[in-house]
């Protein structure tokens, strides 16, 4: 494999439940070096067991960046990562040829692989405004303000993901402007190399690895996790598959059953919509998660 640049990137990516947190870890050991998440919601502090996040023993076997790094009131954007997984880059490779990323949300990625173009501030009240509007009258009224207001960003959107929704609509609000007159798409190059490997299993074996973690999830205390947050499920750190199923149920609109059925249901989808972002992009080299994974990786990275 000829690499143009002394440093690489190996970034590992792919759905929710199939394994990449393992993998990087492995990767690290192998290559004696460090760890960048490329998780949005692993980097918050007080969230813990409803987003996956490595256990203490595998943070103590390697280094991680962007895991507890950050407050739940904090603003966090792929703009913001892009700039903190740069320095963290560059402080591994003063020490190391090779560092490791690994994470499931596909713009975070993108931003630290190609850039991102820059974001209007956005006043708090906008903000906080529309969050306390999506939880009042959830995804159908949402998704009908985007339709009315920003129908360009709309034809293209993740339709079912109120994250986005909510960012363009916080933009439209703000600026009067369509989030997509924001988007330049500029790639930028990179001073290191960027390998990106992809991993996926089956359709039912991913869909039973999603039902086993939430039931571990559950079993390992989430509800009283999320108990302990419902001061803050305002917060956009917490309009997150796990949390925001389980904010229902304290408001006795469903039952604990249901609330479960529905974590799942949700994982189910966004590990769809992960798949979906990172099949776009053709420089990702697929891998199907077995007991040779490991070994066909490094096999691919020096041939």
């Amino acid at each position: 494999m000829l690499l143009p640049h002394q440093n690489t990137v190996i970034i590992i990516a792919g759905p929710t439940a199939v394994g990449k947190t393992s993998l990087a870890i492995q990767l690290a050991q192998h290559f004696g070096t460090k760890i960048i998440s490329a998780d949005s919601r692993q980097c918050f502090k007080e969230l813990n067991i409803g987003v996956a996040k490595p256990t203490q023993e595998q943070l103590q076997l390697v280094a991680h960046y962007f895991i507890d790094s950050h407050s739940i009131g904090e603003e966090v954007n792929a703009g913001i990562f892009e700039q903190y997984a740069l320095q963290a880059a560059d402080e591994i490779f003063r020490e190391h040829r090779i560092a490791i990323m690994v994470g499931g949300t596909g713009l975070y990625i993108k931003a630290f692989a190609e850039g991102i173009d820059a974001m209007p501030i956005i006043p708090t009240y906008i903000r906080e405004d529309i969050s306390n509007q999506y939880e009042q009258k959830g995804l159908a009224w949402l998704q009908q303000e985007i339709q009315e207001k920003d129908p360009l960003f709309w034809e293209n959107a993740e339709q079912q993901n109120p994250q986005r929704l909510m960012r363009a609509l916080e933009i439209v609000l703000a600026t009067g402007n369509s989030i997509n007159n924001y988007r330049k798409q500029q790639t930028i190059e990179r001073p290191f190399n960027i390998i990106k490997i992809g991993i996926e299993l089956p359709r039912d074996k991913l869909i039973d690895n999603i039902n086993q973690r939430v039931d571990a999830m559950i079993d390992e205390g989430l509800v009283q996790e999320v108990e302990g947050l419902l001061p803050y499920k305002h917060l956009n750190a917490l309009q997150t598959v796990g949390y925001k199923e389980l904010f229902v149920y304290y408001k006795r609109d469903c039952t604990l059953l249901q609330a479960i059925e529905q974590i799942k249901t949700n994982t189910r989808q966004y590990a769809k919509r992960q798949m979906t972002w990172f099949k776009k992009d053709k420089a990702f080299n697929w891998f199907t998660n077995d007991s040779r994974l490991l070994e066909n990786i490094l096999i691919s990275l020096i041939c």
